[in-house]
């Protein structure tokens, strides 16, 4: 477990993401003119909070500062902290690009009073990991509240990445606690306030809110709300499940999952936030419809008869009489591979998989008291393969999944 380094705990959806947002000329252009501003006043940040908070000296704060020594090991650092703390009710933590040489991580006085110390580790620790994996690299609050706004798609991409930014910041806090339950609890607080003085926290009751948002997500057409896609935090019920996740793998101490299924995992939690191409204008969202229709009408075909069952999930997606016996599937067919190679082209990984999810959902369709057959296993993966996603997606929707109401 301490040989783990940053880099194997990072989630691979924010590092590609985090990639590639940094090759966008917008991103570049920004990064420039902040270190235009930055070489201009070098010390503005450290000025600032010296004179709107409270530097927390060791000897002010002595736990604090031996919990982020524990964490900046843990964590492979070499960056030294500065620590301050501001009055404020919310829970609340930041962490600031270094200035001189020096890290900067505040608190709000209520998160410093109302955490126990794994708690505040954890909180400690998804701080850092902001800095250890160069989050401030990409400047999402200038970009978004510039003058000039950035187009929808690159828009888009930030609040995604962001998301998955999180959970690799989450990772890095849930190392250095070594405390899946105070992580937990941590992450109760600072989603609903409370300290847990009047409210009892239940882990199970917890996490139930992402099931109920899955179920509620299951019908076609009722995907994730503009809400969601602006989000740069996935929920914290999301949040949890994920690093419930983190910790059954092979990541943690004592976990057994892959890092391959640990990824997959996450990715199906994420895709819960992620817009709805089913009346999307876009033309990703078209692309995405388009394979969804033939990739349908192929996985119901599969074992060269379609059921009822399958035409009544096939025109849930496309409305009523979308299915009759004109449609050429032979032609359909043969502009299978043209149609993936479009989604695969324009849309996210993410994207990719909400297709690919909704393809398990008509594959599950006339089997509710059998296993999805052969034939139909064989053409989601001819599926996830041109869409460049791992089998595994396809096993773990097909095993987890709702069914259809």
């Amino acid at each position: 477990m301490d040989q783990l380094t940053p880099t194997q705990l990072r989630s691979e959806d924010d590092a590609k993401l985090y990639e590639t947002l940094l090759k966008s000329r917008t991103v570049q252009k920004v990064n420039e003119q902040i270190s235009k501003m930055e070489a201009d006043n070098p010390y503005s940040t450290r000025r600032r909070l010296l004179a709107t908070s409270v530097r927390l000296s060791p000897t002010m704060a002595p736990d604090l500062h031996r919990m982020a020594d524990e964490c900046i090991a843990a964590l492979g650092m070499e960056t030294p902290l500065e620590l301050y703390a501001f009055p404020s009710a919310q829970f609340n933590a930041m962490c600031f690009k270094p200035e001189d040489g020096k890290l900067y991580v505040m608190f709000s006085s209520s998160l410093l009073e109302g955490f126990t110390e794994n708690e505040l580790k954890f909180v400690v620790g998804h701080e850092l990991g902001h800095h250890v994996y160069r989050h401030h690299d990409i400047p999402i609050g200038y970009i978004l509240r510039g003058q000039q706004r950035p187009d929808p798609r690159l828009a888009l991409s930030l609040f995604t990445w962001s998301r998955h930014a999180e959970i690799s910041a989450d990772r890095a806090g849930a190392h250095c606690a070594q405390d899946f339950e105070a992580v937990s609890r941590a992450l109760f607080k600072l989603a609903s306030g409370l300290t847990g003085k009047f409210i009892k926290f239940n882990l199970d009751d917890f996490l139930k809110q992402v099931d109920d948002m899955s179920l509620l997500d299951a019908e076609p057409g009722e995907n994730a709300p503009k809400e969601d896609w602006f989000s740069t935090h996935p929920f914290s019920p999301l949040r949890v499940k994920a690093l419930q996740l983190f910790d059954d793998s092979v990541l943690a101490k004592d976990g057994k999952t892959s890092r391959a299924d640990l990824e997959v995992g996450v990715q199906r939690l994420m895709s819960l936030m992620e817009p709805n191409y089913m009346e999307g204008r876009t033309k990703v969202s078209e692309a995405m419809r388009r394979l969804l229709f033939s990739g349908a009408l192929m996985v119901a075909n599969a074992d060269g008869d379609i059921s009822e069952e399958e035409i009544a999930v096939f025109e849930k997606f496309f409305g009523k009489g979308a299915f009759t016996d004109s449609l050429n599937l032979d032609s359909i067919a043969a502009d299978l591979d043209d149609r993936m190679a479009q989604v695969q082209e324009k849309a996210s990984n993410s994207q990719c998989m909400q297709v690919l999810r909704d393809l398990c959902i008509v594959a599950k369709a006339d089997s509710k008291e059998a296993e999805v057959g052969d034939d139909e296993r064989a053409v989601l993966y001819r599926l996830a393969d041109g869409l460049k996603v791992s089998h595994s997606f396809i096993e773990q929707t097909l095993c987890c999944d709702a069914e259809l109401d």
